[in-house]
């Protein structure tokens, strides 16, 4: 696994390496005698089989964490007056 992972940051390095089409970048992989794994990988253009050969995960992070922050906002008093009697007047019984 520790050549696959210098394999890939040596194609990361390379700007000829890392805009080179995956039929190019198969051939040198494969040259280089690079796992299985990480040719089918760039073959396939399926990034889950490198996944799978690191052993990682995905890492989704939820958007709420990318919101921005605000303050919570103090809830205003109640006036114990019902809004409504002080536009309407009330009619004498």
């Amino acid at each position: 696994m520790a050549d696959a992972i210098e394999m890939l940051e040596t194609i990361g390095r390379s700007a000829s390496l890392r805009h080179a089409s995956a039929e190019e970048l198969t051939h040198i992989l494969e040259r280089e005698l690079a796992p299985e794994a990480l040719v089918a990988a760039v073959t396939q253009e399926d990034s889950s089989l490198l996944h799978a050969m690191l052993g990682s995960r995905l890492n989704q992070v939820p958007q709420v964490v990318q919101t921005p922050g605000r303050e919570e906002e103090e809830p205003e008093p109640e006036d114990e007056e019902d809004p409504l009697t002080s536009v309407i007047p009330s009619r004498p019984k």
